[in-house]
């Protein structure tokens, strides 16, 4: 087929100007038009479809009609070139219905759709009458069968009608005494409902007091219970009380007579070795006392008390402590900061125990005596990270506890008639171990003592 020229008018535009429908296309014949369409898409090329058929050229025919349907239909309203490859199509596929319509003589027999169908494609002479008539012919096709259909609605529905007033006049009786057994039943369920009601009511009042009765037991069970939970938690936690005074009790028995053993055996041991060193000092002969030794008198070459207490040493003599620390099981106590404040103020605090408990180790390793430096803790932030030196136990005071006070309850602690020697210029700190039986010596005392050793 040829194609026209893209500037020409195709040859049949001019008689769609001359012939065109003057109403809308038959809704039978446009589904037939577009089912034509739809199959000649399958022997078109894409580039023989207009633009807005393209996108459905791999739809199958079904498809197609469903979602192009209006536009195939507007497509070949409007555009002839593609109505007229539509045509070609048509006439390949029914030649002899083409040639009857283009000759002008429709045949009889052939559907009135399919023949307005293809009139409307091809566009032959005439061919607004032929669609015009296929419409009026469906047309009265449907008021034909619709027509058809009312008749046979009607007799369906006289019939049941018929069918009704049959059963009205054979069962009005029946639904008469059927009516009047229905009301009998319902007076004699209406009866026995207020009898029913009458027995819920007496139950309902027997319920309630029922429940009265057993809220009652409850909240006094629950009393009861809660008196019993109260006084089992008095008794525990008297008990637990008891068990706690009762393991005190031992422990502080325990602690006690450990505590005490251990003083009584310090001062045994206290007592042995002033015995032997008075033994060893004295240098007694193995001959037994004679009784005129006993008697207290001056005898030629032997020191009077007078001539004793003019070899006394002075309290500001470094020997003075050495004599304190060479008598049997002696413990220095000694006032940390009141010493290293005497003697070096200016130092750091750390520097300041860094040293005296240098001069302290090497004093104990001299006398082999016991040493305790005590200073105090109120103040620090941090634990101290000191390691003790050899000989000398280093004790800081707790929070809210001074450093004097904890030298106070060292002495106290120590058994009567051990010699303890406590260093501290603090004047409360020195008369309160006096009054507990300790020695006190100043700081300056010790100072000298340890620059000597140094």
């Amino acid at each position: 087929m040829v194609e026209p020229e893209s500037g020409a008018e195709p040859a049949d535009a001019a008689g769609d100007r001359a012939d065109a429908l003057d109403r809308p296309l038959p809704e039978g014949v446009r589904r037939r038009v577009v089912a034509l369409v739809s199959d000649a898409f399958g022997a078109l090329t894409v580039a023989d479809l207009p633009a807005q058929l393209r996108q459905y050229a791999r739809f199958t025919p079904t498809r197609r009609a469903k979602f192009a349907g209006n536009a195939m239909a507007a497509a070949v309203e409007s555009d002839a070139v593609f109505r007229g490859r539509v045509a070609e199509k048509l006439r390949e596929a029914q030649a002899e219905l083409a040639t009857a319509l283009e000759s002008g003589a429709p045949p009889a027999a052939a559907d009135p759709l399919d023949v307005a169908a293809a009139a409307y494609v091809l566009r032959p002479a005439g061919w607004v009458k032929l669609v015009a008539a296929a419409g009026e012919e469906a047309q009265r096709a449907d008021a034909e069968r619709a027509d058809e259909e009312s008749r046979r609605e009607l007799d369906r529905l006289r019939e049941e009608l018929a069918h009704v007033r049959e059963l009205q006049r054979t069962g009005g009786e029946q639904v008469r005494g059927e009516l009047e057994a229905a009301r009998k039943e319902a007076e004699s369920l209406q009866r026995k409902l207020r009898s029913a009601l009458s027995d819920v009511k007496r139950g309902e009042a027997a319920l309630r007091k029922v429940t009265a009765e057993i809220d009652g037991f409850r909240a006094e069970a629950a009393a009861q219970v809660a008196s019993a939970e109260s006084e089992s938690r008095r008794l525990k936690s008297r008990l637990a009380e008891v068990e706690t005074a009762l393991e005190t009790s031992r422990r502080a028995t325990r602690e006690g007579r450990s505590i005490e053993d251990m003083r009584l055996r310090l001062l045994l041991d206290t007592v042995l070795d002033a015995a032997a060193g008075l033994r060893r000092e004295l240098a007694l002969p193995p001959v037994s006392t004679r009784p005129a030794d006993t008697v207290d008198a001056v005898e030629p070459g032997r020191m009077t008390p007078k001539d004793i207490a003019a070899r006394a040493l002075s309290e500001t003599d470094p020997a003075l402590l050495d004599q304190l620390l060479a008598l049997p099981q002696a413990h220095l106590v000694v006032d940390g900061y009141n010493v290293t404040k005497t003697g070096y103020p200016t130092m750091p605090l750390e520097k300041q125990r860094l040293r005296l408990l240098g001069g302290l180790s090497m004093l104990a390793a001299q006398t082999g005596a016991e040493m305790t430096c005590v200073f105090d803790g109120a103040e620090l932030a941090a634990p101290v990270l000191l390691a003790p030196p050899r000989g000398v136990r280093v004790l800081f005071s707790k929070a809210g506890v001074t450093a004097d006070e904890l030298i106070r309850q060292l002495v106290r602690a120590e058994p009567a008639g051990r010699p303890v020697v406590v260093v501290s210029t603090d004047r409360e700190v020195a008369d309160g171990v006096a009054k507990a039986g300790a020695r006190p010596v100043t700081s300056a005392l010790l100072l000298k003592r340890l620059s000597r050793v140094s």
